[in-house]
């Protein structure tokens, strides 16, 4: 919203020229209504429905001198406020609400905890505070890497715009993004790219399709433990090839430095799977996923 403030008149002098219209520019269509309903005329509303485009249309007209209140739901647009206090304007910050902390941080921890062990297909933001709330209490329980790991290689990430993702992508973690920065094109983008994201395999002679926290062997569904699926998805990023001990350990949630854990994990993975031949034990190296020999191996990776 941009008005003007007008100042008291110099002793003797003329009165001042009348201020500029006061009048709002929302940034969406909800703001828009909001607006309308308040009597305030709107000179323009941008169709990307962005704070950049608000942005360039402000200092395209000229703000110098001028009273400019941004309302604030989250963090500003890197370079906004000061692009106006360069500009000439008067910038008054106008905070909505705060973040804070959830008071129960369990549910959040459990979130943290399966997105670690990558038995998540996918993950979604619609703010950035909590996008980078999420990350902050990765970094303060030490899972960071973890987390960062499952998000970039196999956790799907979707935002709901370009603001909400900066946090993610100040960490090297690609987003995807709907045309229209809302929840309902969101959730059809997640429907439509999400299947595509799953990975099929020929393994031992059967059809095999990982998901975030089960696996269809031959259309069955089977639901795995988050360690055994750690594991398999640790195998099935270089299907056919050999993964040693020491690196599945390090994907198991919690494993600690004994490799027995991966033994215990990769028995229990076994019978969750109900085809054991699936995942072959190579003496003294590691295991494998038995791909078939006609399969493609591309999947190298």
């Amino acid at each position: 919203m941009a008005g003007g403030a007008t100042p008291p008149p110099p002793p003797g002098g003329a009165p001042p020229r009348a201020p500029p219209p006061r009048h709002a520019r929302p940034r969406g269509p909800q703001d828009k209504g909001a607006n309308r309903a308040a009597g305030l005329p709107e000179p323009c509303s941008p169709g990307s429905e962005s704070l950049a485009e608000v942005l360039d249309r402000l200092l395209a007209e000229g703000v110098a001198g001028r009273r400019i209140a941004l309302q604030l739901h989250g963090e500003p647009l890197p370079g906004f406020v000061e692009s106006l206090t360069a500009a000439g304007a008067d910038v008054v910050v106008v905070p909505v609400y705060r973040w804070m902390p959830p008071q129960d941080i369990a549910p959040l921890d459990r979130m943290l905890d399966v997105t670690a062990a990558r038995g998540l297909d996918a993950i979604t933001f619609t703010s950035a505070p909590a996008a980078a709330s999420f990350l902050g209490r990765a970094e303060t329980r030490g899972l960071l890497p973890e987390i960062l790991g499952a998000l970039r290689d196999d956790v799907l990430v979707v935002c709901v715009g370009p603001v909400t993702a900066l946090p993610l992508q100040a960490r090297g973690i690609d987003t995807l993004q709907p045309e229209r920065f809302r929840l309902g094109p969101l959730v059809q983008l997640l429907c439509a790219r999400l299947p595509l994201t799953a990975r099929v395999l020929p393994v031992a002679g059967h059809r095999v399709e990982i998901r975030g926290h089960a696996v269809l062997v031959d259309d069955e569904l089977r639901t795995v433990p988050p360690a055994g699926m750690a594991l398999l998805h640790a195998l099935a990023r270089r299907p056919g090839w050999v993964v040693a001990r020491a690196d599945l350990l390090r994907v198991l949630p919690g494993s600690g430095t004994d490799e027995h854990a991966v033994e215990t994990a990769m028995a229990r993975l076994r019978s969750a799977l109900g085809v054991p031949r699936l995942i072959q034990t190579v003496v003294k190296r590691g295991y494998r996923l038995a791909l078939d020999p006609s399969a493609d191996t591309k999947y190298d990776r």
